[in-house]
């Protein structure tokens, strides 16, 4: 059996766990055996009520028909006893009641074989009135009637029993008869029947297959949810496998792989603060360090040596934008889960974002345009502007001096799309993918002041991702990134 989970489970999922097999192929034999089951059980009791009516058809036809050659025989003894007493009174010959004596004989046997027979009232009643009669005219014809009024009088009486086994033959074919149709009806309700257990048992089956669907499909779902969750670098919540033994077992080394992960995740980020942290000061003091020398502090500076104090400035002030880059990607990193949401126009976000992006831009006399609608969302707003700044400050990185940023803002049916464009060189096609990772730098764009930090666009697809959209590197002519988010962001929760 598969461990019972002790949590907030429903009822019935913890009856389904209690009674998880051990392995994974068991439970497809089990799944397999218990879904075939209703169908087996309708067959076999098909076969049985065929086999059934088979034996009953049988032993009736059978019945009817010893009654049948019964009751034929039973008839062809009155006549033959009818017969030889005409001949009796006729010659008057003592030898013909031998004769008679032997035919009644078999008369009475006849009658005793159809009276064990399971015949109904009526060839019953026939039958008892057929014996009785027979015994009555036994009983006239031993007193040896003189006068022939009473001998006409006793053949009579014989050609009324004659009238009577042939009655007793006509109930004996009119039981065939109803024998026959007895059979046509108990075939026609034995198949009625059948068919009431197959319509029963195929629903009955489709819904234990569902069952056994849920419950195999359900431990499988789960390790994929794990797998998922491992993958997109989620590892604050436990794992929990439910089903049987083996695929508990995974579940387990899934859940330690995450515990794993989520350690080694927590000691990065615990060195990046640190380390951070533990640069800072240095790097302050060397920086005023080369200040104080800069402004002959310690005595006048000569020529070579203020070359040397600029290549330490030059160096401290590249060596703080590092460790900076280390901190704004440990915040990052941390904000992604972090989402306020709340209603949100894009279109009024992008607005802003160029308004904060002029300055930058009005060094190299690179323009601004804009071409949305308004196009309301959920989302976090102040992440969505650092999305939308640092493609904005990307683009005005890679732009030639005196050209334009296109912005444009369309909503459509159930998602809403950005893009920007710059007319700078565009992302080669190898790298459409790469842009987007942490600390990547692409070839440095001609009169750029500063060296990018690989960080903006990787934070924006994180930020993307988080809202439930994408971000995307799109073929030129210019450098152009496409931003499409939903109009209900993935995340339910809207934090007020």
């Amino acid at each position: 059996m598969g461990r019972l989970i002790i949590g907030c489970a429903p009822p019935a999922l913890k009856f389904a766990n209690f009674y998880y097999p051990k392995s994974f192929l068991k439970l497809l034999l089990i799944g397999f055996v218990v879904v075939a089951a209703p169908l087996v059980v309708a067959l076999v009791n098909a076969a049985f009520s065929m086999q059934r009516l088979a034996s009953m058809s049988e032993s009736a036809v059978d019945q009817a028909a010893q009654a049948a050659r019964s009751s034929r025989l039973l008839m062809e003894q009155a006549l033959s006893m009818e017969r030889v007493v005409r001949q009796y009174v006729i010659l008057d010959d003592a030898g013909l009641l031998d004769d008679y004596a032997k035919i009644r004989a078999n008369f009475k046997r006849t009658t005793s074989e159809l009276s064990l027979l399971p015949l109904d009232e009526l060839q019953l009643s026939e039958l008892n009135r057929t014996i009785d009669k027979e015994q009555a005219l036994y009983d006239a014809l031993s007193t040896q009637p003189a006068l022939a009024a009473d001998r006409r009088k006793l053949i009579e009486g014989y050609v009324d029993l004659s009238g009577l086994a042939k009655n007793v033959l006509n109930e004996s074919n009119l039981m065939i008869d109803r024998e026959v149709d007895r059979m046509r009806a108990t075939a026609a309700a034995t198949q009625r029947a059948l068919f009431i257990e197959l319509a029963a048992a195929f629903p009955l089956g489709l819904a234990i297959a569902a069952l056994f669907a849920f419950l195999i499909a359900r431990p499988i779902r789960q390790l994929d949810r794990a797998i998922r969750r491992l993958g997109a670098g989620d590892f604050g919540a436990g794992l929990d496998v439910q089903g049987p033994a083996d695929l508990e077992y995974l579940g387990e080394r899934l859940e330690w792989l995450r515990r794993r992960l989520a350690a080694v995740e927590e000691q990065k980020a615990r060195f990046l603060r640190h380390v951070s942290h533990e640069l800072k000061t240095p790097l302050t003091a060397l920086r005023e360090g080369s200040e104080l020398l800069a402004d002959g502090a310690a005595g006048p500076v000569t020529r070579e040596q203020r070359e040397i104090v600029s290549i330490l400035q030059s160096n401290s002030v590249h060596l703080q934008r590092l460790i900076e880059d280390l901190l704004h990607y440990q915040r990052a990193i941390a904000g992604v889960e972090q989402l306020k949401l709340a209603k949100v126009d894009l279109a009024a976000v992008a607005e802003g974002a160029i308004e904060g992006q002029k300055l930058n831009a009005a060094g190299r006399s690179i323009a601004f345009t804009l071409d949305a609608k308004p196009a309301p969302l959920l989302g976090d707003d102040e992440k969505l502007r650092v999305v939308l700044d640092n493609l904005l400050s990307n683009a005005v990185k890679y732009s030639p001096e005196g050209g334009t940023v296109r912005v444009a803002v369309a909503p459509r049916a159930r998602d809403v799309a950005l893009e920007v464009a710059d007319e700078g060189p565009g992302v080669p096609e190898s790298d459409r993918e790469k842009v987007f990772d942490w600390f990547f730098q692409g070839e440095r764009p001609a009169g750029a002041r500063v060296k990018g930090s690989g960080l903006g666009l990787a934070i924006a697809r994180e930020f993307a991702v988080a809202h439930g959209g994408t971000l995307e590197a799109l073929a030129g002519p210019g450098g152009r990134f496409r931003l499409v988010l939903p109009q209900v962001a993935s995340r339910k929760e809207v934090v007020a």
